[in-house]
């Protein structure tokens, strides 16, 4: 019997860290849509669920690939997002400004930025989709879903306010770096 109340706030909590840098990417684009029309909203809109979903089915083949794996070595998988999450506080401590993101035309650029901006999703969606079970990564991936509904609502709301991107873009360098740790150091407690 799956804890659906677990699940949800746990992939909640993944998407969330895995996807902090793309909502500054995309409040950007909704930034970039209000001042030059370019990329539309709607293109925003399918070309980050395009993006996403691409994401997710890499990740998902990849952590069906790890069924090879055995089960007492699946844990040792927290090693890539707590080894992301060591290299980003590494690279803030030594670099502290951030990299503007890059701004996207179109539906299919839209799409590109965010599966170019996320090689941390799958790293970190692999080993979370190979340890749950297929009913939990379902739950997880609808939720991922619902999700990216909401990250383009505060998106568009957010590229109103250009204060609030700036604050994002102060703090947002640091803050994935630590849920990636976290949710690796997750994955390894199922070592123990």
């Amino acid at each position: 019997m799956t804890d659906l109340a677990g699940t949800v706030a746990a992939a909640a909590g993944v998407f969330a860290g895995t996807n902090i840098d793309d909502l500054i990417v995309l409040t950007v684009l909704f930034l970039a849509a209000s001042t030059a029309g370019k990329p539309r909203p709607w293109q925003i809109w399918v070309g980050q669920y395009a993006g996403i979903g691409a994401l997710v089915a890499i990740a998902g083949a990849a952590a069906l690939g790890l069924t090879l794996l055995p089960d007492r070595w699946v844990g040792l998988l927290g090693l890539i997002p707590l080894a992301l999450g060591v290299r980003g506080l590494i690279a803030a401590v030594r670099s502290p400004g951030d990299a503007a993101p890059p701004v996207a035309s179109g539906l299919v650029s839209v799409a590109a930025v965010t599966m170019a901006n996320g090689a941390d999703n799958i790293a970190v969606y692999t080993p979370v989709f190979r340890t749950i079970g297929v009913v939990d990564t379902l739950i997880t991936i609808a939720v991922f879903a619902v999700l990216v509904a909401v990250w383009c609502l505060a998106a568009s709301w957010l590229g109103g306010h250009r204060r609030v991107i700036v604050l994002l873009g102060r703090f947002g360098h640091w803050l994935v770096p630590l849920v990636f740790v976290a949710i690796g150091l997750v994955i390894l407690s199922g070592l123990f």
